[in-house]
Order: structure tokens, then C-alpha cells, then sequence
């Protein structure tokens, strides 16, 4: 590793070490500036040799693009095409064009909040946050990496995005929804009703097989998701949070799955095909080879619901409305919690608050109504 020193001025030098090309074959340098005497320049070029020799400057002296360059290298392999896609578009499209040329060591907490406050006028609080979340995640990693030595996006203030009420359709409106699918298309149908009582992700839903089906039960085991856009090649990957869930069934949903088992054998049957076990309970093919595509799913659902005049309502506010009844049926937290997959029973409390507030003031008068009957009844006595 080659270093030497620089006269700048009376008294002034500047240090530099040669660090090697990155992996554009751009030269790399760790430079450093001293106001001492030529003795005291020579400590600290030795001190800096040192410390580059442990790989502790490794690439210090690198520019934000540097870092994103690498970090895209290792982390695209490894994302869903829809992360893929929002994040190709928030590294190269906003954060690169604004920071790129910057010295990673030259960072500050002040340089993101003044890039927060020029996005805030074109963009949403929420995707200012998107940019805030991927910033914090490849910094993080420069700093594993050795390239920084403190994530500097850790003490920056992105806006706070207000979050937007939650309103569950009503139980009349699934109610329509469920028949209306029925009648039209029972595999939707289907697909709809497990969405209202399991309160599964669609993409969760597209991946069951017939082996996650316990008829017996009856219960059905989420443990993958299917993920992918238009345009894109669908992926079964393990569900958001990496973790299985099985989930209990009322009797009618076990009656409604017999039924659907039963149409998509005959179908396989039909074309002498053969429905395998491991087909998918929701397929685009006879033997249950390809699964549904989540957008597709969301199209179907999108035609149901304007057909029955409930435009309002979301395919993803059937999983609210799972949550919702529960909670209000006084259901533990954390059994809602396991059924919707959620990583912890804390983010259940953070996402439906309002509606614990609601059954928490029915638990007041629960107690209250036993109080007043236990009062009664001594009376009796």
C-alpha cells in the first residue's frame, strides 16, 4: 500500500494513500489534510497506512454512489420484482441523482433532511419515508461493510405520514360480495370467502396448495406467497414475515374447499388430466400446475365489487375486515395477531387501535353489568 505526503502551504500538508480501483476500475484514495509541522504530517501518514492496512479506510474516501453501486450488486438478487422495481427507482431515480457525488464521510442527518424537504413538495409524506427506509438500509450496510463508521440517515427527520383511516366494508357488503362471486365465479368465490376468514395476503392465498389443506381439521397452513407484478415472472417465496401460520376453519369454508376440490378435479378429469396433491388450490390450468396471479385476482375482485355497486371497497379490505370483527368479537390480540401473520402482536395494536378502543370501552361495560348483577343478586339473598 503506497502513501505520501503532499506540501500545501507553509505548515500545511495533505496525506494521501493509494487504496486500489473499485470495482469500475476507478482509483480510490484516502486523503487527509494537516496543519503541523512535515514530523507530525509523517505520524499521521503512518497512522493512516495502518489503519488502511486493517481495511479500517477501506473505502472512506468513496462516494454515495460507490456504496449504492455495491449494495444494488448484493441486495437485487435477493428481492421480490416488486421491491426490485420500487427500489431500482428510488435508488437510481431519487437518491443517486441528489447524493451520489457526495463523500460518504461528508454525510450528515442535515444533508437528508434538506433532501426531505425538496421531495416533500412532489411527493407524499409516506413516499418520503419509502426514500428515508432505503437510504437508513444502505448505509446500514456500509457501515458493516467498513465503509462508514456511523449511519448518519439514523439521526435524520423524515415527515411523518398521517396514516389513513381504516374502514372495513360492512358485514351486509361481504355479505353480497361472497354471493355475488358465488354465482358468477365459484373459485372466486372461494378464494374471497378464505380471504374474509383467514385474513390472508392475496399472494399468501395463491400459493396454498392442496397439501396446506387439512380437510380434517379443518385448518389450512400458509407458509409461502406468490409475488409478481404485470409483466412480471411469478415467484413463490416464504410469506412477509419468513414464518408458517396454521389457521382454524369454520365448517362452512372447510364445505366451500371440498366443493372447490371437486370442480377442479372434475376439470382435470374432463381433459383425462390428473389433479396431483400438490397442485394449487387456485390455478390457471387444469392440473393446478401455475397458480393465480395476485393482480389478476385483484382485476377479477375489482369487476365483482363495481358489478354489485361497492366501489369503495378493496380486495386488501377484507383482511380489515377479518382484523376488525375479531377485535370487536373481543378475540386476544394475539390470536388476531398469528392469523393475520403479523410479525408481533405489537404491530396488530399499532395498525387497528381504534377499534381496541372500541372493545375496551365494551369490556368497561361488561364489568359494569356484572357489578350491578352482582349487586342484584344479594338483594336476593
Amino acid at each position: 500500500m503506497r502513501g505520501h505526503l503532499e506540501e500545501r502551504g507553509k505548515n500545511v500538508w495533505r496525506a494521501k494513500i493509494y487504496l486500489g480501483r473499485d470495482e469500475n476500475g476507478t482509483k480510490r484514495y484516502l486523503t487527509r489534510t494537516i496543519h503541523s509541522s512535515k514530523r507530525k504530517a509523517e505520524d499521521v501518514l503512518s497512522q493512516m497506512l495502518v489503519e488502511a492496512g486493517r481495511g479500517s479506510h477501506m473505502v472512506t474516501d468513496g462516494t454515495f454512489r460507490d456504496l449504492a453501486s455495491r449494495w444494488w450488486t448484493m441486495a437485487e438478487p435477493n428481492l421480490s420484482p416488486t421491491t426490485t422495481r420500487e427500489y431500482r427507482r428510488l435508488v437510481w431515480k431519487v437518491i443517486v441523482p441528489r447524493l451520489g457525488d457526495r463523500k460518504l464521510r461528508s454525510l450528515r442527518a442535515s444533508d437528508f433532511d434538506v433532501m426531505y424537504g425538496e421531495l416533500s413538495r412532489t411527493l407524499s409524506a409516506q413516499s418520503v419515508q419509502h426514500v428515508h427506509a432505503v437510504l437508513r438500509r444502505v448505509l446500514n450496510q456500509g457501515v458493516k461493510w467498513g465503509w462508514v463508521h456511523t449511519n448518519p440517515a439514523l439521526n435524520a427527520s423524515p415527515p411523518k405520514a398521517k396514516r389513513k383511516p381504516i374502514v372495513p366494508p360492512r358485514p351486509e357488503q361481504v355479505t353480497r360480495l361472497l354471493a355475488e362471486a358465488d354465482r358468477r365465479n365459484p373459485d372466486l368465490g372461494c378464494f374471497l370467502r378464505l380471504a374474509v376468514v383467514t385474513g390472508a395476503r392475496r399472494g399468501e392465498l395463491c400459493a396454498v396448495r392442496w397439501t396446506d389443506v387439512d380437510f380434517a381439521g379443518p385448518s389450512i397452513t400458509l407458509s409461502r406467497a406468490i409475488v409478481g407484478s404485470r409483466g412480471d415472472s411469478l415467484i413463490e417465496k416464504d410469506t412477509k414475515t419468513h414464518a408458517g401460520r396454521r389457521i382454524s376453519l369454520d365448517a362452512g369454508t372447510a364445505t366451500s374447499l371440498k366443493a372447490q376440490r371437486k370442480r377442479v378435479a372434475n376439470r382435470a378429469s374432463a381433459v383425462k388430466g390428473k389433479l396431483g396433491d400438490n397442485g394449487f388450490v387456485f390455478s390457471g390450468d387444469v392440473v393446478g400446475s401455475q397458480p393465480w396471479r395476485p393482480d389478476g385476482v385483484t382485476a377479477a375482485f375489482v369487476r365483482l365489487r363495481d358489478n354489485v355497486g361497492l366501489n369503495s371497497v378493496r380486495l386488501h379490505d377484507l383482511r380489515h375486515f377479518a382484523a376488525t370483527q375479531l377485535l370487536a368479537a373481543g378475540v386476544p390480540v394475539r390470536t388476531v395477531s398469528g392469523r393475520l401473520g403479523h410479525a408481533n402482536p405489537a404491530t396488530t395494536l399499532n395498525v387497528y387501535a381504534a377499534w381496541l378502543q372500541e372493545s375496551d370501552q365494551v369490556a368497561a361495560t361488561v364489568l359494569s353489568d356484572l357489578l350491578v348483577g352482582g349487586k342484584k343478586s344479594k338483594r336476593k339473598q
